[in-house]
């Protein structure tokens, strides 16, 4: 009886755990490559104060990787935890639909309160949020527009004008959310900022960095085309984007730059791309130094409420993005530089200082990590997994060791394709085909391969896919990437074409 009597005693002397608040920071196109923490040659130009304070308190990842480099798609898939395919949404044409699979909703449903505030991209109105407040499609850099359920209109319609610049503003109803919100819950909170989207603009107070100086430029700058590399598409220039400058100086244009006008008079091929790769790297790395300036202030915001230990924060982006590699700016292909998700996570009661995770993670696992966080089993139909334990150093035995990618939204310059990565090799098949999918190039492209070797060549300037040497290694990969398309759930059979074109290309 005594001891019966002591148990219940030592149980009810117990405290309840304390589930973890859930800040997801997340940016537009901010690659890697300009975080800083990664290295590379412009780690000694970015401003990352910040995001430096959360790689020395937290984990860095390595491998994290996008499913489908392209917003809106990344998007969806953060959200449900499934492949395109699966959440339906391919391109940037299609709304995540409203009744869709939703870590937001299941949150919400197990006691957590949830908000997203800044950039949605997902056309129709929010779902499984407590509170939103967020950009009509891209949004604006200066005096943005958020709509709430208030003044809800589908697409670009709807919302209220806010001064500022639209990072500042992001925070600055981030931390009311925070302040006001029930105390007594544990929260998830979306803070997606527009930034570094092109126009690639900026507050005018970092308008000074960058003056006068010339910006390291990356080895393949100045690759003009396939000749050199083997490589099986033309890609998008980053002379195209010299070309928007000088539009958007001398007339309408889809959008307005910072720091015009700007002209190529009397410039060589070579002298223009210098001048076009150093005003877009500069702007960048302005519209970069916006955003590690206010995660500071939500990371002051966390210590001075007496919440960061209890809180577990990440900055990621949806995906990577191209300075000037290749000859290239924008993202879609499966090349790394667009492929690769910048990610930083910070949980002191669980994760260790300065911590490097190179377990490949994908963009379908950041849901059921979230669930895991807040003792949730992840439904069924998501289709990555937690992981929780990697970060604490107990890597499971059966983790992928390669990763699945496929992009949709089919242009001739950029053609559809999949394919797969693991630690060393990379190959592709860009099956050039639109398969109906919303905003797609009417033309296809003839079918080719690509296959890169990562350790001899981890620039991917060689396309080895005829080097008589890898040809058994292509061989394993091919099996290798039908087995994980049919993993992922990712059939071909509702395109007749596609079926005529891996008869004819596959082997």
């Amino acid at each position: 009886m005594i001891l019966c009597a002591n148990f219940f005693w030592n149980y009810a002397q117990q405290k309840p755990v304390k589930k973890p608040n859930i800040l997801f920071i997340m940016s537009d196109d901010h690659t890697s490559q300009a975080w800083g923490i990664y290295g590379g040659i412009l780690k000694d130009h970015v401003q990352n104060k910040n995001i430096s304070r959360l790689a020395e308190e937290g984990a860095v990842l390595t491998n994290a990787f996008c499913t489908n480099s392209i917003c809106t798609p990344s998007r969806a898939t953060i959200l449900s935890g499934q492949y395109s395919h699966r959440n339906g949404v391919y391109t940037l044409s299609e709304a995540f639909e409203p009744d869709s699979l939703n870590i937001a909703k299941i949150m919400k449903a197990n006691g957590y309160q949830t908000a997203i505030i800044g950039k949605w991209h997902l056309k129709k109105q929010p779902t499984g949020f407590d509170h939103f407040m967020v950009l009509p499609g891209q949004g604006r850099y200066h005096d943005p527009i958020l709509k709430t359920v208030d003044n809800w209109e589908d697409h670009y319609k709807g919302g209220k004008e806010y001064k500022g610049f639209s990072s500042d503003v992001i925070t600055d109803f981030t931390i009311d959310w925070l302040k006001n919100r029930d105390q007594k819950k544990p929260y998830m909170m979306m803070c997606h900022f527009k930034a570094t989207h092109e126009p690639f603009d900026y507050p005018e107070r970092l308008a000074h960095l960058y003056k006068n100086i010339e910006i390291p430029e990356p080895a393949s700058l100045y690759d003009f085309g396939m000749a050199s590399n083997g490589r099986t598409f033309n890609g998008q220039s980053i002379d195209n984007l010299g070309e928007r400058y000088i539009k958007a100086s001398t007339g309408p244009w889809w959008t307005d730059y910072p720091g015009l006008p700007f002209d190529l008079d009397g410039l060589d091929s070579i002298q223009a791309r210098k001048k076009i790769y150093q005003k877009f790297v500069k702007d960048f790395m302005r519209c970069g130094a916006a955003i590690d300036e206010n995660i500071g202030r939500l990371l002051d915001y966390l210590e001075a409420s007496g919440e960061a230990e209890n809180t577990v924060v990440i900055y990621t982006a949806d995906q990577g993005y191209f300075l000037g590699e290749h000859g290239f700016f924008d993202k879609r292909l499966i090349y790394d530089e667009s492929l690769r998700m910048p990610f930083v996570i910070r949980y002191p009661k669980e994760i260790k200082g300065g911590t490097k995770l190179h377990d490949f993670i994908l963009n379908i696992d950041f849901a059921s990590l979230f669930a895991d966080y807040a003792g949730i089993e992840s439904p069924a139909q998501m289709q990555g997994r937690s992981f929780r334990e990697n970060l604490k150093g107990n890597t499971p035995d059966d983790w992928r060791k390669s990763m699945y990618y496929r992009y949709w939204l089919h242009s001739v310059d950029r053609p559809g394709h999949f394919g797969i990565r693991n630690d060393r090799y990379k190959l592709a098949f860009f099956y050039g085909q639109p398969l109906d999918k919303p905003g797609t190039d009417s033309v296809s492209t003839a079918p080719n391969w690509e296959f890169y070797d990562l350790k001899k060549d981890p620039k991917e300037g060689h396309n080895a896919y005829h080097d008589r040497q890898y040809a058994k290694i292509i061989k394993r990969m091919k099996a290798e990437l039908i087995k994980q398309k049919e993993m992922a759930g990712d059939s071909d059979e509702p395109y007749p074409v596609m079926k005529e074109i891996m008869e004819k290309h596959w082997n």
